[in-house]
């Protein structure tokens, strides 16, 4: 795990929405999206449409619409994190 998944992950043991989550690293879109996808790719992650809208990991978008979505932790991605 990279320093910045394990910082990523330390802003997602709550949901957030795409821009808190970019504020709150100090980090650009094209920083961002790159690491975002990686993770997904890992099932670290999941997204959110709306606050209670979870999206089915195949109708994931993060290529165009990765500024739309809420962000979590997953289970696994909670494990990688405090291992």
């Amino acid at each position: 795990m990279s320093d910045l998944e394990f910082d990523i992950l330390d802003e997602l043991y709550f949901l957030i929405h795409y821009n808190e989550l970019k504020s709150a690293l100090g980090l650009s879109d094209e920083d961002l999206k790159p690491i975002l996808a990686k993770m997904l790719r890992k099932n670290w992650l999941r997204c959110y449409e709306e606050p209670d809208v979870e999206l089915d990991p195949a109708s994931i978008d993060i290529e165009i619409k990765f500024r739309n979505y809420y962000y979590l932790a997953s289970k696994e991605g909670l494990k990688a994190h405090t291992s």
